[in-house]
């Protein structure tokens, strides 16, 4: 007893007590480090839910555009036609009133996915900090889709509408939510990456140094322009909507008459920017592909964009060519939200990993 007794707190004393010790730590603190790593899975998928919920949510704004159901509702908000359950309503009504039951569904799993985020990541890390600060961004950006959304009901930008007014209230409706889908996306992706620590290289070259990556004004002029093109899309849609073709023909004089309605003489920028902002993401998106290594999450999304891209082009042509149908427009909208979604991703990933192989 004496001896084990003396053995023990020589070893204590000695550097092999210590390394006990350190062992013993490392072996109690692992299951709180797997506990961690099971939240930020649970919270990963949870904000993924969170993103198509809202991706899907805007589709179907889409749909209420195009099916002229805007005003289905009437000039009230949040009632419907003055009542909480609208009696004997008709379609419209209930298309409408279908959005702004799934608007309020978007708006609590968000303000949800924010609290969650908010409890589980403290101020203490740097990357504990930027989770808070995109979590305040979700709840500050779908209260602001709210109030944008109703300002549409009550200002009446809705239905048949045609003034510049409604163009302008919408292309600030779309600038609010596409900054929130990104905002979704980063909190996803990022709790993603908790969850699995991943630390993945984006440069074969110069994996130390961020020297390859492309300048800030570049990025920054590549979703200035992607949003430049959403928003004359949006425009576009609208007049396709309010003024629609028989014709391609028909179509094409309206777009270059002198005496057409702004909307039909701002439809033809459409195409011309988005070709032009298409070709500048597939440049961006070869570049980050072809510098990533296998597996790393940059070259994951770079193969979803270049995919995205090209699908978003056929998909405009046969809108434009098919006079712009309900479903194809639906489609191109869904298309415009992943590839912003993927754009944004592409990006935060290669800078990301690339200023932790720096750090490394």
């Amino acid at each position: 007893m004496n001896a084990a007794s003396g053995w023990s707190a020589k070893s204590i004393r000695s550097g092999t007590g210590r390394g006990y010790r350190d062992t013993f730590a490392a072996m109690n603190s692992r299951p709180a480090e797997l506990s961690a790593r099971s939240d930020n899975g649970s919270l990963a998928r949870f904000a993924w839910l969170v993103l198509a919920v809202n991706v899907a949510v805007i589709v179907w704004g889409g749909f209420v555009r195009a099916s002229g159901s805007g005003a289905g509702c009437g000039a009230h908000w949040p009632l419907c036609n003055g009542e909480v359950v609208p009696q004997d309503p008709r379609i419209e009504t209930l298309i409408e009133l279908g959005h702004r039951i799934t608007s309020g569904l978007a708006l609590v799993v968000v303000v949800a996915l924010g609290i969650w985020t908010l409890r589980l990541y403290s101020r203490a890390t740097a990357s504990g900090r930027g989770m808070r600060r995109l979590a305040w961004l979700a709840i500050l950006f779908i209260f602001g889709e709210a109030a944008l959304g109703a300002g549409l009901v009550l200002l009446e930008y809705v239905g048949q509408n045609s003034s510049g007014a409604r163009a302008v209230w919408m292309a600030g409706h779309l600038v609010n939510t596409f900054l929130l889908l990104a905002i979704l996306a980063l909190l996803a992706e990022r709790s993603h990456r908790e969850a699995t620590r991943e630390r993945l290289p984006v440069d074969r070259a110069s994996a130390g140094t961020t020297a390859e990556l492309a300048p800030r004004w570049l990025e920054l002029l590549s979703f200035t322009a992607l949003l430049f093109t959403a928003m004359t899309g949006a425009i576009a849609a609208l007049g396709d909507t309010l003024f629609p073709a028989t014709s391609l023909v028909e179509g094409l004089a309206q777009d270059l008459s002198p005496t057409a309605h702004f909307l039909l003489r701002l439809r033809v920028l459409h195409p011309l920017v988005a070709i032009g902002t298409g070709l500048l993401w597939i440049y961006l998106a070869q570049q980050v592909r072809e510098a990533a290594t296998a597996g790393a999450r940059a070259g994951f999304w770079a193969r979803w964009t270049l995919s995205l891209v090209a699908t978003q082009f056929a998909i405009g042509l046969a809108t434009l060519a098919f006079l712009a149908p309900v479903p194809l427009q639906l489609l191109h909208l869904l298309c415009a939200d992943l590839v912003w979604i993927a754009g944004v991703l592409m990006l935060d990933c290669r800078r990301r990993a690339a200023v932790a192989a720096a750090g490394a």
